[in-house]
């Protein structure tokens, strides 16, 4: 059984507070692995040493809690790198507004606070290299699930995390259709099934089809088929990438930039770049565009051409 959180009073060191967040509602309603995340960045803020109060951030009472404390400890995490820093900083700046929101704090001294901006990826996959992935990972049973989750991320613009998870409910083979809803913001996309991909997608099912997940593990743990972790994707990624002689740099996130660049260098416009993405406006899908000599030659040949 759980134990209770009691609300904290203002004179309350700020560790109760974001405890008190933890247990509430609004933390509740993120998934698992966003709970995970908060709460390890929550403690490593709060465990923050603050030299000139010889005291960790943590233990500032609440009322006390000022910017110039919050500015000291961004300037201690910018030592595990930027977006380190960033993701802690944007985990306390949610517990602190949920303190605004309940009347225990007057307002959230995270605002205001000047912090540096990552600088964007800007990799991005060749067709070819994807061709090159996907003959070796389709050459070996042990890497088709790998394959497929490279495949549909790439044909359908979708995050890795939701090819992982992918069950077999979403997809319609004899239509050709996938009806997802994104875990990211729940937003729902309705996309073709090519082809090749829907040929893949049966054999598989001849394999897989007994269970719920289109591209899980190969073999089965403690029973049971489950999905692929993340850091377990980028282990199998880099031996398949070493067979088929692929650039290290080369990663699965990489390939929704791609195929939204591609979007674009084909004419396709924002509306319906988003139709497929899933995003909510053009601000969230210009930073996965990336500038290429092909899509800049394409502009200026229509510009020349009117």
């Amino acid at each position: 059984m759980k134990r209770k959180v009691v609300r904290p009073k203002r004179n309350a060191p700020l560790s109760s507070l974001t405890e008190f967040y933890m247990a509430s509602p609004r933390y509740l309603a993120l998934k698992g692995k966003s709970q995970k995340e908060y709460a390890s960045h929550l403690d490593k803020a709060c465990a923050t040493r603050i030299e000139h109060l010889d005291k960790t951030l943590g233990a500032i009472q609440i009322h006390l809690l000022k910017r110039m404390h919050i500015r000291e400890a961004y300037d201690i995490w910018l030592l595990s790198g930027v977006r380190q820093a960033n993701y802690r900083a944007a985990a306390l700046s949610v517990a602190l507004s949920y303190a605004v929101e309940v009347d225990l704090m007057d307002y959230n001294p995270m605002q205001g606070l000047r912090k540096q901006s990552t600088k964007p990826r800007r990799v991005r996959w060749e067709r070819e290299q994807v061709i090159r992935f996907l003959n070796v990972a389709y050459s070996d049973f042990k890497y088709r699930s790998i394959g497929l989750i490279v495949h549909m991320a790439y044909d359908w613009a979708q995050r890795i995390g939701d090819m992982r998870l992918l069950t077999w409910d979403s997809l319609d083979l004899t239509a050709q259709r996938i009806d997802l809803t994104q875990s990211k913001r729940n937003a729902e996309v309705h996309l073709p099934i090519s082809d090749e991909l829907t040929a893949m997608l049966k054999e598989q099912r001849e394999a897989f089809g007994f269970q719920e997940y289109v591209a899980p593990k190969p073999k089965p743990s403690a029973g049971a088929y489950v999905p692929y972790n993340i850091d377990h994707i980028d282990d199998v990624m880099n031996a398949v990438k070493l067979e088929a002689g692929l650039p290290k740099n080369l990663t699965a996130m990489d390939l929704r930039r791609t195929a939204i660049t591609e979007m674009a260098e084909s004419g396709v416009d924002a509306i319906g770049i988003r139709q497929v993405t899933g995003h909510a406006d053009l601000q969230s899908v210009t930073p996965y565009l990336v500038n290429t000599f092909s899509g800049a030659s394409a502009a200026l040949a229509k510009r020349n051409n009117k």
